[in-house]
């Protein structure tokens, strides 16, 4: 496996297929590659509001495992919160950064995805010795690491990460319906919803929407509104009218 630019030399790492959520944790410390972070993302489907990525590592204690631990989407917005706060009690570090919809927009949402993964684990308090993502591989890491499909799902590091993303985006959108009550944010929390459509559709984009999304485009079409913020970024998105 090559990270940074160097050749590493891993042993063979067995994950039984019973092990649990702390499986690959477990079987990478074994052979000496912890501490290990896990990386997951939350928006980058929504055509509104920020992309959250979050970056945690957990201790190998029994005393500091998280009760619940899941997949966020799987897990109600109650459950999240408390797995939100056990996380941030009992992590060996953890992280969460946001990209702005102007940067999602300048980037693309693949692009934007990648970097919100790397700026999260680049901000741990402390350095990994290998990485697990979720479906997606990070690379310019400086560590090994292993994109892992449905991480969020078999490895606890990964769901660790997707709560803390999915909590504070959700809470930033519930602050985004504060600020543009038309919209109803805190609903739909930015996402493609016949909810949003209507509202979008009704109102026209507003600030936080992103106009890399056709639907988006096609409601200013339709409303004449364009935010300020997209004044120089719409020659390469949306033809002049």
């Amino acid at each position: 496996m090559v990270a940074g630019g160097e050749l590493l030399d891993i042993p063979p790492i067995q994950v039984r297929r019973n092990s649990g959520l702390y499986g690959y944790e477990r079987a990478l410390c074994r052979v000496g590659l912890g501490p290990v972070a896990g990386a997951d993302e939350a928006g980058r489907g929504a055509c509104a509001g920020p992309l959250v990525a979050g970056a945690v590592i957990l201790s190998d204690q029994k005393s500091r495992q998280i009760n619940g631990l899941k997949d966020s989407k799987l897990l109600s917005a109650a459950q999240r919160e408390r797995c939100y706060d056990e996380i941030l009690a009992k992590a060996v570090a953890w992280s969460v950064v946001s990209v702005e919809p102007d940067e999602c927009d300048r980037l693309g949402m693949h692009v934007a995805n990648l970097a919100a993964l790397r700026r999260a684990l680049g901000r741990l308090d402390v350095a990994p010795t290998y990485v697990l993502t979720d479906g997606f591989a990070v690379d310019g890491l400086g560590v090994p690491g292993l994109a892992v499909w449905k991480g969020d799902r078999v490895a606890a590091c990964v769901a660790a990460a997707s709560i803390i993303a999915k909590v504070t985006r959700d809470r930033i959108m519930d602050e985004l319906d504060r600020t543009y009550p038309a919209y109803e944010f805190a609903v739909h929390k930015g996402y493609c919803t016949p909810l949003h459509q209507e509202k979008l559709d009704a109102n026209g984009p507003c600030p936080t929407h992103r106009w890399r999304f056709e639907n988006v485009r096609q409601a200013s079409a339709k409303t004449g509104i364009r935010p300020d913020r997209t004044r120089g970024l719409l020659a390469g998105l949306v033809s002049a009218s």
